[in-house]
């Protein structure tokens, strides 16, 4: 059937990984017949998690959109990794829902991810809702982990939906709106061990919806819990969920179906359509910023969420965010000004896409081979350009060297990169032109293990994973005055060039070039290839063979042979002084520093300064964050940072994060330069 905003329910899944969500999802298909079995992860039948990566790793890696339709209302569910190497993808997913699940189990509670997901939701100004997950596991316990939430996360958590349980078995629930208890499909009577949660939690609903007005104020003051009528609450924890002052609680098993339908109920009851979802900020035509929502009868526009690329080609998973939207529609892309021709739309559940002549405002589609349409396009009417602001990305933090374990297949990996680029924008590669590297950063060591995979499974290539190359320095910490003669004699005409040059450190990290040569000892014309000869020498330093860098030469004298003499003379002599010279002039190794902002929980502040003291680190202070954390500031040698992202999320559990970049090069410690020099030779020996 069509649908219209209004009955349109766009929710993201998110929370720790391995809660849940993914069974949550599938439980909601096969409970309104969207599919004939339940899928399970562990097998790799569910419909979220088609990928092969994911069906050989049995845990999500991407945002899978699962469409359930349930009482004439279409929920599309966008079910993200829980995983903190693949947040890109939550990121993706809350820019285009207008409320939140966050999954939590009820045998581990409370995770890092649980935290970070109510942070995502919590930035975004999105409703949401938790659903305590795993109820038939063994250990689990509803109530411990709904205080541990209620004690992190505030009074507006309301509980909707509570379990009935028989010893340490959940055998069903009670909806606490209707105070109507369900067991084996079947309405029955409320055990009376919980009838006493039952009426605290009808009360507490109660005064969240009498908060909503004033007329419900005074309505509650005068009647308390005989105030409303169900339709009453309903409509009044819907306008709590709006406004960010409630946050329902549901509970259940995916396993069994405990509690899905309840949790189907109140998304449908409670979560907000696309009209009444999150404004975003937009540029118009003017240039001007404005505030976008969802908007059925203005010009058509979608925006692109998701992109996947495979052999076909690109798909293209959009969200209409103004009118609707119709197959072989003209639109804009506002960022390039082409024109693109839909073609073909098509809803997706999963892998399976079913094609569809229109959708509607607010709805969820994918549309396939719009070839210069990225990620974060806007597309519009033509003449009525409207660019959505571009999707943050965690900034990627964990580096590494990728070079191909066959030679000469380099050039398939960057194809390679770059066609997943096209997919994930959460990574980069960045060709180094003085460590010869091509270097891939994304969020940590899985996500860079999913990304080789990939090539080798969708571009047949093989590679590895090396620690980069630092890109040391060189450079001299005093002044040496040396001759250097070139003379060969070989018949004919032949080859002499002598020049005396005084090295000395200079101001400028490229080479500094002066001559003081009196009587024309050294002719004016000979001047340039002496320059250019100490400029490429430079390029290789006497230590370790990296660059040298703050270097003065002065041309001081020399002398020239009327008939032997030339250019390639005199370049060579400006070589062999250099060689002689350099090393008389205390040459030393520099290292790159890099400014480091690390943000932690305060709790963890020790650990993380004693192991920057490790890395040889220099605090330059702390600050605390608008979220409770403290950023502190450092300057660290790049060299000592190759694993902090590993590191980091080991001591933080995954709480902290930080950004390193790169401030000036400095002298560094002589047992340092012994090893760095050492490894060198070493190198140059293989």
């Amino acid at each position: 059937m069509g649908y219209t905003a209004q009955n349109i329910r766009n929710v993201c899944f998110v929370g720790h990984g391995g809660d849940g969500k993914t069974a949550l999802a599938e439980s909601m298909l096969f409970l309104t017949k969207g599919t004939d079995r339940l899928g399970k992860s562990a097998d790799g039948t569910t419909v979220s998690d088609y990928d092969p990566e994911e069906i050989k790793r049995q845990y999500s890696i991407s945002t899978s959109i699962i469409p359930v339709e349930y009482n004439k209302t279409k929920i599309n569910v966008l079910d993200n990794p829980g995983y903190f190497d693949f947040a890109g993808e939550v990121m993706q997913s809350v820019r285009v829902v207008d409320s939140g699940v966050i999954v939590v189990s009820a045998k581990n509670g409370i995770g890092v991810g649980t935290e970070k997901s109510w942070k995502y939701l919590h930035d975004r100004k999105l409703p949401r809702f938790i659903y305590i997950s795993k109820l038939d596991e063994e250990h689990a316990d509803f109530y411990k982990t709904f205080e541990a939430m209620h004690e992190q996360f505030g009074n507006s958590l309301a509980p909707i939906v509570i379990p009935i349980t028989e010893g340490d078995k959940t055998v069903g629930t009670v909806d606490i709106i209707h105070k109507t208890a369900y067991k084996d499909g079947a309405v029955v009577d409320i055990p009376a061990d919980v009838q006493d949660k039952v009426d605290e939690y009808f009360y507490f609903l109660c005064e969240a919806v009498a908060e909503t007005s004033e007329e419900n104020m005074e309505k509650f003051f005068e009647l308390e819990t005989e105030a409303f009528t169900v339709d009453e609450i309903i409509a009044g924890i819907s306008q709590g969920v709006k406004d960010l002052s409630l946050v329902p609680v549901f509970c259940g098993s995916a396993v069994t179906g405990l509690g899905t339908d309840s949790l189907m109920r109140g998304l449908v009851d409670f979560a907000p359509n696309p009209t009444e979802g999150y404004a975003q900020d937009a540029v118009n035509e003017n240039g001007e910023t404005v505030q976008i929502s969802c908007a059925p009868g203005e010009a058509p526009a979608i925006f692109v969420f998701k992109t996947i690329s495979d052999q076909y080609g690109k798909q293209s998973y959009f969200k209409v965010i103004s009118g609707n939207i119709s197959s072989d529609m003209t639109l804009e892309n506002a960022r390039t000004g082409d024109t693109e021709k839909l073609g073909h739309l098509y809803t997706v559940k999963g892998k399976k896409t079913t094609e569809v002549k229109e959708l509607a405002c607010g709805d969820i589609g994918m549309v396939s081979k719009l070839t210069s349409v990225k990620t974060g396009d806007t597309l519009c009417q033509p003449g009525k350009p409207l660019t959505v602001s571009p999707i943050e990305y965690p900034h990627p933090c964990h580096s590494r060297a990728i070079y191909a374990k066959v030679k000469g297949q380099e050039e398939k990996i960057a194809s390679g990169l770059n066609r997943l680029g096209e997919e994930d924008q959460s990574f980069t590669l960045v060709n180094d032109p003085e460590t010869k590297e091509m270097v891939l950063t994304g969020a940590g060591d899985i996500h860079l293990d999913v990304l080789c995979s990939k090539l080798k499974s969708k571009f047949g290539v093989e590679c590895e994973l090396k620690e980069p190359k630092v890109a040391y320095r060189e450079t001299i910490r005093k002044s040496a005055e040396v001759r250097g003669r070139h003379k060969k004699q070989s018949g004919g005409h032949g080859q002499f060039g002598d020049v005396v040059i005084e090295f000395s450190p200079g101001e400028t990290e490229e080479l500094t070039f002066e001559e003081t040569v009196v009587g024309g000892a050294v002719p004016k014309n000979f001047f340039p290839a002496v320059e250019k000869g100490l400029r490429e020498s430079c390029e290789k330093g006497v230590l370790a063979g990296y660059p040298m860098v703050f270097v003065k030469a002065n041309l001081k004298d020399g002398s020239y042979h009327p008939v032997d003499s030339s250019e390639m003379a005199f370049k060579t002599a400006a070589s062999l002084a250099y060689k002689e010279g350099i090393p008389k002039a205390g040459p030393v190794i520099l290292e790159p520093i890099g400014n480091l902002k690390v943000t932690i929980p305060s709790a963890i502040m020790g650990d993380i300064m004693g192991d920057l003291s490790k890395r040889r680190g220099s605090i330059l202070g702390m600050t605390p964050d608008s979220d409770g954390n403290q950023v502190v500031e450092a300057e660290v040698p790049m060299a000592e940072m190759m694993s902090y992202a590993i590191d980091l999320r080991s001591m933080s559990q995954g709480r902290g994060s930080f950004t390193l970049e790169f401030v000036r090069y400095e002298e560094a410690p002589m047992t340092t330069q012994q090893e760095i020099i050492a490894a060198a030779k070493a190198a140059a020996e293989d």
